[in-house]
């Protein structure tokens, strides 16, 4: 498998990356800065400099992404960022992503959003405007004509991974490892039931290898 992955510097994205480069895959990361290069290079990631900011992203993303498998979208502003900054990448670079996808026929866009997106609070408090930029990316990328899967983690920790999660359209708000996100990302690109998808996750019962598959029967996953 060939995948892309857009902000490959993010810590769930550099999981996902090791996981694909040891498992066989070609991975090329997305990063804005040189700096993070030498890291992924080390890694087997092929880095990619694109400022998903810059006028030029969406033609630098599609000329960036012709023959890969997947795009996935792991891009964001980060803590500590302006609420314009969540505008700019976590919405923007998701929009440019997902229509450079479209531009040159990658078959599946997936997306790390985040728990409370379906209804986002209107205040204006960063982590409220975080969450309204990611709400209508997914819009956007759900309209998008591309095959997509978006996947909605709650409560991030750097606890190790337990190989187990809940998934469902909505579950009750918990905690999951950045490790087992990242094993979802794996699961959610060799599942093809996946595709069309939305769904949150935290941890849970149920093995990753069972609970992404069973993804096909939770009907209100289905975008």
């Amino acid at each position: 498998m060939d995948v892309v992955i857009v902000g490959a510097n993010g810590q769930i994205a550099r999981l996902l990356g090791e996981r694909l480069v040891a498992r066989g895959d070609e991975v090329r990361g997305v990063v804005r800065s040189a700096e993070y290069a030498e890291a992924l290079q080390e890694a087997g990631i092929q880095p990619v400099l694109i400022d998903l900011e810059a006028d030029s992203a969406e033609d630098d993303l599609a000329h960036a992404s012709h023959g890969a498998d997947a795009l996935v979208f792991a891009a964001g502003a980060g803590p500590g960022s302006s609420s314009e900054r969540k505008w700019t990448v976590d919405y923007q670079g998701a929009v440019h992503t997902v229509t450079a996808a479209g531009r040159v026929d990658v078959p599946r866009v997936i997306v790390i959003s985040a728990m409370g997106t379906d209804d986002p609070p209107q205040d204006d408090s960063t982590f409220s405007v975080y969450l309204q930029a990611k709400a209508k990316a997914d819009v956007h990328v759900r309209g998008a004509g591309v095959g997509h899967t978006i996947v909605r983690p709650g409560r991030l920790t750097d606890d190790p991974p337990t190989g187990r999660v809940q998934v469902g359209r909505h579950v009750d708000r918990g905690d999951i490892s950045r490790a087992d996100v990242a094993d979802v990302l794996v699961a959610v690109l060799d599942n093809e039931s996946a595709a069309g998808r939305t769904f949150e996750v935290v941890a849970g019962p149920a093995r990753i290898e069972d609970a992404i598959p069973g993804l096909a029967d939770m009907h209100d996953t289905l975008d």
